[in-house]
């Protein structure tokens, strides 16, 4: 058992105040440098930045032996903590979350494209002890954020659809946070990639703008499932022109004039991304962003984590629930007014009304599919059970989201103004309305013809 709990000096690795790291050789003759970053893998364990290759590095894979000095820039107090190295690791989660908290400290000293992490030394950690120097500060008082993660939890169980979950998350995370800025996006299985489907705090809504697994602090939040944090501006996980380029590169964004705006802050200086999770499977993303310095903190990851994952468990119960269906009502025909084009491109299932961009993805080959019912039949009313097992929509096996991509067509439809809308017309049922003329025209993108 250690005296001091490493958990207990989690915001001295906050990286604030530089830490000194300690080795030797094998003559003993001793060597001390500056490092980067101190991260907090376990109780047990944390991770150095490995960065160069110099005489540090050299001692370490000599006698796998280092010590390093950790200061608390609150209370200053100084720790000494004695490790030994295990090994290094140049991906996953710890290496990603060291990157871009790296970025942010390169950045907030002027010093991008000069810090890059090569890898994450992991560090098992031998004993912990407090440095006798000056008498350390008051600490803070407490945020009690575990009274605020309570309070929230009370407040999402009682929603009894998925729409009604995301926003009160958003509401909460405003509310017993104190976190303006924040959105939720889900992911396209299949496609990696995630979409928008609410926010908080931003002039618009960005409903159905998309980021790509491995972009920015969202996509990496995404495709490691870990949570991603970092606490100064920093050009290399901003969002906007660059990760629609990325996007197209990869092949996730067509060549089409599609784009839906990201909402984020022009110019945030902290940002945080919890993945949500169930049963290993990714659902989506909790974002939140801040134009303060170093607004989040390791309490506040853990209280959002711990947020994130009662999500992902209350969207489990809630898709076992979304099959059953409600009596259907009738209801008077809409008269029409006007004619729609409606355009569909097969190759990404991206839809346009006339030119103008709508959606893409399954959301788009959702919406084709009831506006082609509706033109052959006259039919309105729509289940979400035969929409699962519809083969032309190209759901996955598990984790479909169905409920979270027709919240995310509604909302476009909403915002387009579009004269064709979704409404809930009770559980497990939904209705098509159509205010005008309908014409539909399928799109054969030449090069994909000829790819076909």
């Amino acid at each position: 058992m250690k005296a001091i709990p490493l958990e207990s000096l989690r915001r001295s690795l906050e990286g604030i105040v530089a830490a000194f790291l300690a080795t030797c050789d094998s003559d003993g003759a001793p060597n001390v440098s500056m490092i980067s970053q101190v991260h907090f893998v376990d109780n047990e364990h944390v991770a150095l930045s490995y960065q160069f290759f110099n005489k540090t590095r050299r001692n370490v894979l000599l006698t796998r032996m280092a010590t390093v000095l950790v200061t608390d820039p609150v209370t200053v107090a100084v720790h000494r903590l004695d490790l030994d190295y295990e090994e290094t690791q140049t991906d996953g989660p710890v290496f990603e979350a060291m990157k871009a908290k790296l970025a942010g400290i390169a950045s907030h000293h002027g010093m991008e494209g000069v810090f890059r992490l090569l890898g994450a030394d992991i560090y098992r950690i031998r004993s912990i002890e407090a440095v006798p120097c000056w008498p350390p500060l008051p600490a803070p008082a407490e945020h009690h954020l575990l009274a605020a993660v309570r309070r929230c939890v009370n407040d999402l169980d009682r929603c009894d659809d998925l729409e009604s979950l995301l926003e009160e998350t958003l509401a909460c995370v405003e509310r017993h946070f104190e976190i303006r800025h924040a959105m939720i996006l889900m992911a396209e299985a299949g496609a990696e990639r995630l979409y928008t489907v609410a926010s908080r705090g931003y002039n618009r809504s960005g409903v159905g703008s998309e980021v790509a697994f491995g972009e920015g602090v969202i996509g990496v939040a995404a495709r490691e499932k870990a949570a991603i944090r970092i606490g100064h501006m920093t050009a290399e996980y901003r969002y906007g022109a660059t990760l629609r380029d990325t996007a197209r590169k990869v092949g996730i964004v067509a060549s089409l004039p599609a784009e839906i705006p990201f909402p984020g802050l022009k110019s945030p200086r902290s940002q945080i991304a919890l993945p949500i999770v169930l049963r290993g499977a990714l659902l989506g993303v909790l974002f939140a962003e801040a134009e303060e310095t170093m607004r989040f903190g390791y309490d506040e990851e853990d209280a959002l984590m711990t947020v994130a994952q009662h999500m992902g468990v209350l969207i489990g119960l809630l898709q076992d629930e979304q099959d059953a269906t409600d009596p259907v009502e009738d209801i008077a025909p809409v008269k029409p007014d006007g004619i729609a084009v409606i355009r569909f491109h097969p190759h990404d299932q991206s839809v346009f009304i006339g030119h103008d961009y709508l959606i893409r993805g399954v959301a788009g080959a959702i919406l084709w599919r009831l506006l082609t019912e509706f033109t052959e039949s006259g039919r309105t009313e729509f289940t979400t059970r035969e929409l699962r097992i519809e083969p032309s929509l190209r759901l996955p096996e598990y984790s479909e989201n169905l409920d979270a991509r027709l919240i995310l067509l509604r909302k476009r439809l909403e915002e387009r103004g579009a004269c064709i809308s979704l409404e809930k017309a009770g559980r497990g049922r939904f209705r098509l309305i159509v205010h005008c003329g309908v014409s539909l025209e399928k799109v054969i993108d030449a090069a994909n013809s000829a790819a076909e």
